[in-house]
């Protein structure tokens, strides 16, 4: 089991208002879980601004499945990137609509030059990334 560690931190009363409020809505046990995360995250994303490092994440994607070729170019796409897809998951909003969700692990540089291939495809109509340092 890890060491804690205790520390004082100042903070305006707005502030702490607010983020007391935020925490509450979202559940959290004790302000010191919400504090921990907020130190997990940044310390992830600092991680993320290397290009070498290795992430897992999401691409997920909107998009009509009625639009001329798009099918076909979205699977070209993922067979390209093969090696970086673990898993994909396809889900009907409408008659038209659909909404994919695509696992991804690997290199950033590489997630990102997928997730450029996938949005850039016409069709398209959302597209965003979400990664984790791995």
């Amino acid at each position: 089991m890890s060491k804690l560690s205790r520390f004082g931190v100042s903070l305006n009363k707005d502030i702490l208002d607010k983020f007391d409020r935020l925490i509450e809505d979202q559940e959290y046990p004790t302000r010191s879980k919400a504090i921990e995360d907020l130190i997990n995250h940044y310390i992830s994303n600092e991680n993320l601004s290397n290009d070498d490092t290795a992430v897992i994440g999401t691409i997920n994607i909107v998009y009509d499945h009625h639009k001329r070729e798009l099918l076909k170019k979205l699977t070209d796409v993922q067979h390209d990137f093969q090696k970086f897809i673990v898993s994909s998951q396809h889900i009907h909003i409408s008659h038209h609509d659909c909404f994919e969700i695509i696992i991804v692990k690997g290199l950033k540089k590489e997630i990102e030059k997928l997730f450029a291939r996938v949005k850039g495809t016409k069709g398209i109509h959302n597209a965003s990334l979400n990664m984790f340092s791995a």
